[in-house]
This record gives C-alpha cells, structure tokens and sequence, in this order.
C-alpha cells in the first residue's frame, strides 16, 4: 500500500526534474562569468557581430600597446580586418574574479587569461542597460613578474632609442 501512494510522488519529482522547474536560475555573477567566455569565445571564432553586441555603445578598449584607447568604433576598425581573416585571438579564463554593485546596475571584474603572449590579466566594467548586461571597458595587460620588471624596462628603454 505504501508502495502505490510513493509511485504518484515519484512521477511528480520525475516530471518537475525533467521540466526544469527544479533547476535554479544562474546568478548575475554566473550569467556575467558565461557573457565574458561567450565574448571571448566570439572572437576565437573571429565573430565580428557577436563580439561586438557584448559590448555597450560608450565601450572603451585599453590594450597593451600604450597607444591603444579606443571607443567601440575605433576597436571596430582595428579589428576588422582580423575578424575578416577568420583569424582574431583566442583569450582563456584561468581565473576569474567578478563584483557587482549593490544597486546591481555596475560589476567588475579581473580575469587572469592564457593568450598568444603567454599569461595576461584583463579587467573590465559592465553596465546592466534593461535587463542585459553589455560590457563598457575592457583593460589588457601584459603580466611581468616583479623580479624581471627591471630588464623589461630595459628592454623597453632600448626598443624606444
């Protein structure tokens, strides 16, 4: 007897499992982590559409290059021509660190990553506009370790002469 009243219950868990009903939704930091490895997985497949929609309309770029400030349009245009090839960057999380404001409408975030130039740490400022959230900056940096800053600067100083 006890046996037929727990077949009902278990066709309910069943069907509520197989549903998703029982499945929580991602958190804003886990929808933030997925946004980032999407943005970054669009342009190792050298999506120029999808890279660019992750990004606000006011998007600033920060790049290694000293002279790298660019606004979305300016990144546009350096980035075409890669994205063209079919051959932009491929840039992968080895750890990811992500803030948000508690008004909720702001996050951060750092992110050390595994590029063409060996370990880079990026850093980035998102905007929640509606319910979406875009991203507004981007910073990329070369990683030097302390004990060999001096003969980077070095050879930085003998590059510029």
């Amino acid at each position: 007897m006890k046996m037929i009243k727990l077949i009902p219950i278990l066709f309910i868990g069943f069907y509520l499992v197989s549903s998703g009903v029982t499945k929580p939704k991602p958190s804003e930091t886990e929808t933030i982590d997925q946004l980032i490895d999407n943005w970054h997985k669009a342009a190792a497949e050298a999506n120029y559409t999808n890279y660019f929609q992750f990004m606000s309309d006011n998007f600033i770029y920060l790049g290694t290059d000293p002279t790298e400030r660019w606004n979305k349009e300016e990144f546009g245009a350096f980035c075409k021509p890669y994205f063209d090839k079919g051959k932009a960057w491929d840039f992968r999380k080895i750890e990811r660190h992500i803030e948000i404001s508690k008004d909720g409408k702001f996050a951060w975030f750092d992110e050390k990553i595994d590029t063409w130039m060996k370990d880079c740490r990026g850093s980035g400022v998102l905007i929640k506009i509606g319910k979406e959230w875009k991203i507004a900056q981007y910073n990329l940096a070369v990683l030097v370790e302390n004990d060999k800053i001096q003969d980077f600067i070095r050879l930085r100083n003998e590059l510029k002469d």
